[in-house]
């Protein structure tokens, strides 16, 4: 179901805060394929512990959700993000457009 508040959440958690750009490299990678914090740090080239901390944010917020244990948990993007997949794009778009400038 699509949230009308969903562009608020997504402008404070890309935009509004430090590592937006990290947390949009990692949900656009998780669109493609799910993946686990190392491989997840391991392609963007940023430490396990920050890959670690963006999931952390993001699973709170509903963006992703995990399965699996221990080592062997993969992130796959949330139902939520799924129905609000066009506010995301939407918010992702502008915030590209304005590191470009």
């Amino acid at each position: 179901m699509v949230d009308p508040n969903a562009k608020r959440l997504f402008w404070f958690l890309f935009a509004g805060s430090r590592g937006g750009t990290k947390r949009i490299s990692i949900i656009e990678l998780l669109i493609q394929q799910p993946y686990n914090i190392n491989q997840l740090a391991e392609i963007i080239h940023i430490d396990y512990k920050a890959v670690a901390h963006h999931i952390h944010v993001l699973e709170k917020n509903n963006l992703i959700t995990k399965t699996g244990e221990k080592y062997g948990i993969l992130y796959f993007i949330s139902s939520y993000l799924e129905a609000n997949m066009n506010a995301f794009q939407d918010v992702k778009n502008q915030i590209v457009k304005k590191s470009k400038k």
